[in-house]
């Protein structure tokens, strides 16, 4: 059972879902004439290096890649729907991860870190407060930016198709069969979500910056930027510790908040969607099987 935990993961996309294995992945959509289109390729070699094993080291290392794998099956999807046959890869791949990760940095990191530092300035607040009153901000925005665009009907089909995927992995791993009807009775909730990641990163940010105390503006807006490799390296070895300990019943209660917000990013999926995320996850194993019989 602990190597499912470790070895399996997805993603919604648009109008399908996306698995992840060991040695390969799988992405299912449902194309605009009703069919399920899937399409599999082999992960990159990156996941089999030294790197992805060491701890701290090996979060950063796969979340990165898994960002990239992400947009270029988030891509595939769009075609799937538009018809067209554009490649996100190469530099372009490259060039959109950094604009995305500048912009979310912008946003989630230093505008919050200014905040703080204009109530120290203006309201003569302490450190301590405004550094909290910072993550705050910054735990509020995450809330805010989720629960937003929820509200956008092609944004709710997304969660619907990552509820699917969600209960799909939650099946499997109960040993259930993978029909839609079986999967539909398991929660949409899974302890793995990158929801849960995205959480805990901002509730350890929130105490590490809270504990660095007084810092000019240079070096507060710095500061929140090179920690966040540290932070991130820290967020997924504690999802990954506590994924493998759900027996506890402290675990189980620590996790609870993780679960709690998931209740934004998924949506309860209907029958057709379930047979995606059940026949992206089929045809991710079956890849599985041959990767190793090759």
């Amino acid at each position: 059972m602990e190597d499912k935990l470790i070895t399996y993961g997805g993603q919604a996309v648009i109008e399908g879902v996306m698995m992840r294995g060991r040695k390969s992945c799988a992405i299912a959509m449902r194309a605009p004439d009703g069919t399920i289109v899937t399409h599999t390729e082999s992960l990159g070699g990156i996941y089999k290096t030294r790197l992805a094993r060491i701890p701290f080291v090996r979060g950063l290392v796969l979340l990165w890649d898994s960002l990239g794998l992400g947009l270029h099956a988030l891509t595939l999807s769009a075609n799937t729907q538009t018809g067209e046959d554009e490649k996100l890869e190469g530099p372009g791949l490259y060039l959109t991860l950094g604009l995305t990760f500048l912009t979310a940095i912008g946003i989630f990191f230093l505008a919050p870190a200014g905040v703080g530092w204009l109530s120290e300035y203006f309201l003569h607040w302490n450190a301590w407060w405004s550094n909290l009153l910072e993550g705050v901000i910054r735990l509020l925005f995450l809330v805010g930016y989720i629960w937003g665009i929820g509200f956008m009907p092609d944004i709710r089909r997304v969660f619907a198709y990552h509820g699917a995927e969600h209960k799909t992995i939650n099946a499997y791993e109960a040993e259930a069969d993978l029909t839609p009807a079986s999967v539909a009775r398991f929660p949409r909730e899974h302890t793995r979500c990158g929801t849960a990641f995205l959480l805990t990163l901002m509730i350890l940010s929130l105490l590490v910056f809270t504990l660095l105390g007084p810092l000019s503006l240079g070096w507060r807006l710095a500061s929140r930027v090179l920690m966040i490799p540290v932070l991130a390296g820290l967020a997924y070895e504690y999802i990954r510790w506590t994924a493998n300990h759900l027996k506890s019943p402290i675990i189980r209660a620590i996790v609870k908040p993780n679960l709690a917000l998931q209740s934004l990013t998924t949506r309860e999926p209907d029958a057709g969607m379930l047979e995606v995320a059940i026949a992206s996850f089929r045809a991710m194993r079956k890849a599985e099987e041959e990767a190793e019989t090759a």
